[in-house]
């Protein structure tokens, strides 16, 4: 099923530059090291875009200084100006470091991991874009590396390779010592993981030399290839695994709280004491937006109050459960809050959420369904839409609703899957699916809420098809039913005129 994808943007590196800057004078020495890795990322992405290959050059070495430098604390300013002094493209494509943004992964866990190792020698890094270009310059940092590249794996997913120039290949040969890969993950496959290690190894680099840094320490996933499973089972892995003192990140807010407990069916979510939750909202300014978001939301009276954000953790007050009956008019003066207040750029376009919808019917329902369902989307004048996209909710499941205040409302149009920020109508048809709306009853929402008519009709099938993915990623067949029946209801209705 179609569920995840990369919402990439489009940057100035010069403006990246100041960024980078900025960051360091606050003192937000992560913020900076993100800011820079993500600046890295891009022009290396620009320039093997180019050339149909990663390459070993000035302004790539220049990029990967800055990381290293921001990661040790030491020369920034110099490795900032030596970067601007370089030309430089006019823009970007920028992608979002998913362990930064989603998945809590700090980067000092790097440093204390590729420390914990006894490095006869300083390694050869190797970060795999995109995040690994910002973790590269940690390792180098805590080993003393001097030789570090990024590249980045293509092909399919469960079989990525290198493409590398000659003068790269030339590099790699000549270094005598070891190899530290870095990345997050591994994945489904660790087939990224596994390209950079085939690559060094076709270039004769014996197996004892490769050291894996990843960031958890479990086995590859189900679509790994034998010999890439066989090689993980063997090889030195250095686990990006530290400890994370959430309780004392806060205490001068919450006071002693004992034991931090995790909120049960969540990830990444701990509840502080009796009247507090923390949540990971995003190291560098992924949480800064959403700690914004989640002021504005508080201050109209839709969500909980944000405390502090420090360590990429927001700390909020806990709610209470008490029963709330679904109420129209609260919904909808929730959505046109969202609808003015979070304005953004377009997520997926509207050809990208049919084809998902197609992809996803055809899982669930079958290719018959899958035919109906892509006649029903074609029929629709989509060149008549006028959508404004904002920060929508994403996810208005009814068990996240407490007195009418919504308890995760700040991230689902940044989360690590293709929809992003859409015109209102997503969460109007949201709302629709969870609340099970009649047809009045939407038409209603849809008119509080400003919400455009035509994508609503899009979203109508997109919603539960993208909610029945997801729970499939989630292993959860009771709720892949549910949306799937939601479906189903949809493709009975009456076809709009």
């Amino acid at each position: 099923m179609l569920v995840y994808g990369d919402q990439p943007r489009r940057e100035s590196p010069r403006e990246k530059l100041a960024s980078v800057a900025d960051a360091l004078a606050r003192g937000d020495r992560t913020g900076a090291l993100i800011e820079a890795g993500e600046l890295a990322q891009g022009l290396a992405d620009d320039e093997f875009s180019a050339r149909g290959e990663d390459d070993d050059t000035p302004l790539q070495r220049a990029a990967l200084d800055l990381c290293n430098a921001v990661a040790a604390g030491a020369a920034e300013a110099d490795a900032i100006a030596r970067l601007r002094a370089l030309p430089l493209p006019d823009v970007v494509e920028v992608k979002t470091p998913e362990g930064y943004a989603f998945y809590g992964l700090y980067p000092e866990s790097y440093a204390l991991a590729a420390r914990s190792h006894p490095w006869l020698a300083p390694p050869f890094v190797i970060g795999l874009r995109s995040i690994g270009t910002s973790l590269a310059g940690v390792v180098a940092a805590a080993t003393g590396a001097g030789e570090v590249i990024t590249v980045r794996p293509t092909g399919h997913p469960w079989r990525r390779e290198l493409r590398l120039s000659s003068s790269l290949r030339a590099r790699l040969q000549a270094h005598p010592g070891s190899f530290a890969i870095v990345d997050e993950g591994p994945g489904l496959s660790g087939s990224s993981f596994g390209a950079a290690a085939d690559a060094l190894e076709a270039l004769g680099v014996a197996p004892d030399r490769i050291v894996f840094l990843p960031s958890h320490g479990g086995d590859l996933g189900p679509q790994a290839s034998p010999e890439h499973r066989a090689r993980w089972r063997s090889a030195v892995r250095l686990t990006a695994q530290a400890p994370c003192p959430v309780s004392d990140w806060f205490a001068d807010l919450t006071g002693p709280v004992g034991q931090a407990n995790d909120v049960p069916g969540t990830v990444w979510k701990v509840r502080l004491g009796d009247g507090f939750i923390a949540r990971f909202a995003g190291l560098g300014s992924a949480g800064a937006r959403k700690l914004a978001r989640a002021q504005a939301l508080h201050a109209a009276g839709f969500a909980p109050e944000p405390l502090a954000l420090r360590h990429g953790m927001l700390l909020q007050r806990w709610v209470e459960d008490r029963p709330w009956t679904p109420d129209l008019d609260h919904l909808g003066r929730y959505l046109r809050f969202r609808r003015e207040a979070f304005a953004r750029s377009a997520g997926a376009d509207a050809r990208t959420l049919a084809e998902m919808v197609r992809v996803n019917v055809a899982e669930l329902l079958g290719e018959e369904a899958a035919r109906s369902v892509a006649g029903r989307l074609s029929a629709l004048p989509l060149t008549q839409a006028r959508p404004r996209p904002v920060h929508v909710d994403g996810r208005l499941h009814r068990w996240e609703w407490l007195g009418g205040i919504k308890l995760d409302a700040l991230d689902h149009s940044e989360a690590h899957d293709l929809v992003g920020p859409q015109d209102i109508a997503w969460d109007v048809a949201g709302a629709a699916v969870e609340f099970a709306l009649s047809e009045a009853e939407t038409s209603s929402l849809a008119r509080a809420a400003g919400a455009d008519r035509v994508m609503l009709r899009l979203f109508e099938l997109a919603y539960p098809a993208f909610q029945a993915g997801l729970w499939s990623f989630n292993g959860a067949p009771d709720q892949v039913a549910r949306y799937q029946a939601r479906l189903l209801e949809r493709l009975a209705a009456r076809a709009p005129a």
